[in-house]
């Protein structure tokens, strides 16, 4: 596994009391950004789903990218539009409450991804000046191309969207007296995480064309359709990533079947999570009925992602000679290991069942693709340990 020279010299630099630590290699995420921006075609915007990440330097870093941020709380619409002011927003995620919508308004958002019936006519009744409205669509998926998805936000039923007998109701409500502050863009479909190139740009094309021929069947224009995020980062082969240049080929050849249309991407962990690391140091080295298992300092505490997804966490070993005691060091000593943190729980574990061919204690674990979905997502209180350091890095 790749890291960089500056997150390791950095990480070599500290003192076993400031660990654990995340650093984020901001460099590498504008040049990732750019390239991902570079791929796809110009009329497919690019927004960073911002509850990935919205740490404020890596949301500053991915400005010169990204076409707008996307937020799915009041809380995430006041950070980022301090963070990055001047950036176009779009407000969506279920449940949104009259205060949300008021401050959102306020703030001048006037791109919305509308979750049901009850909150086009909420948005209707406190809009004071036109807003851009997406209908979120749960379009059904009967086809087993969503199959073994770990994350599924549509295709089957769920809390996201409306149906697409809802869809049409709302679409025909948009016509009616009351709502003429709401302009109806066209469909948002968010249905799926983790899938790839190939995968995303079926997806894409069954949703657009369900969009196509909602506008031919009730006389609006279709201007866009968000076909969200979810491009796929595997945990497990850090060097296997998303192929952005088929993905946006596959776009443009989409586009060229439907002139005038925008399309609208919005991925989270797919632009970030390759920039963050947590780095943390080894406190003990014990062996239970044959395995061994490493305790360092810190845990899914700080990064849940391996515990909620039921992966193991990538890692890099960074030896550390100096042994300050005068009894033996605690060490490996089967050539495989289970990497836990400090909780009082056996669900606390980073990464499982590891080959290593050295790991002691004193030495330096350092965790990638902890960008995305890592501290922010973490139980952070759970037995008052201290929270991590942040470096930014570029």
């Amino acid at each position: 596994m790749s890291v960089p020279v500056s997150v390791e010299r950095l990480v070599a630099s500290l003192t076993p009391e400031q660990f654990p630590v995340y650093v984020y290699d901001l460099a590498g995420l504008r040049a990732h950004a750019a390239a991902v921006r570079a791929a796809l075609p110009e009329r497919v915007e690019l927004y960073y789903a911002a509850k990935a990440n919205p740490e404020q330097p890596v949301l500053a870093a991915l400005a010169g990218a990204v076409d707008g941020y996307e937020v799915s709380s009041g809380g995430e619409l006041a950070h980022v539009q301090a963070a990055v002011p001047d950036h176009p927003l779009a407000f969506g995620g279920p449940g949104k409450t009259p205060a949300e919508i008021t401050a959102a308004l306020e703030l001048g958002v006037r791109r919305w991804h509308v979750e049901s019936e009850h909150e086009l006519r909420l948005l209707a009744s406190l809009a004071t000046g036109p807003v851009d409205v997406l209908l979120r669509a749960n379009l059904p998926v009967t086809d087993g191309s969503l199959d073994g998805v770990k994350l599924a936000m549509g295709g089957r039923p769920t809390s996201f969207g409306l149906d697409p007998a809802l869809v049409e109701r709302c679409v025909r409500l948009l016509a009616e007296p009351g709502f003429e502050l709401l302009r109806l863009r066209g469909v948002h479909a968010h249905l799926a995480s983790g899938l790839d190139a190939s995968a995303q740009l079926g997806l894409a094309e069954r949703v657009v064309a369900w969009s196509a021929a909602l506008a031919e069947e009730h006389g609006f224009t279709l201007h866009e359709v968000n076909v969200g995020g979810g491009m796929a980062v595997d945990y497990a082969d850090p060097s296997d990533r998303f192929d952005w240049s088929a993905f946006g080929k596959g776009l443009s050849e989409l586009l060229d079947r439907h002139p005038g249309l925008t399309l609208r991407i919005e991925p989270g962990r797919a632009l970030t999570s390759y920039c963050g690391y947590y780095a943390t140091e080894v406190l003990d080295v014990k062996q239970s009925h044959g395995e061994d298992f490493a305790i360092v300092r810190g845990g899914t505490h700080h990064l849940r992602t391996p515990a909620t997804r039921g992966h193991d966490q990538p890692f890099t070993v960074q030896p550390v000679e100096e042994w300050p005691h005068p009894w033996e060091r605690p060490a490996v000593t089967t050539g495989r290991v289970t990497v836990s943190g400090q909780l009082c729980t056996p669900k606390d574990v980073l990464s499982a069942h590891q080959s290593v061919t050295a790991l002691r204690a004193g030495d330096r674990v350092l965790f990638a693709m902890a960008g995305a979905y890592a501290w922010n997502i973490s139980h952070h209180e759970f037995l008052m340990h201290p929270r991590p350091g942040f470096h930014y890095l570029g």
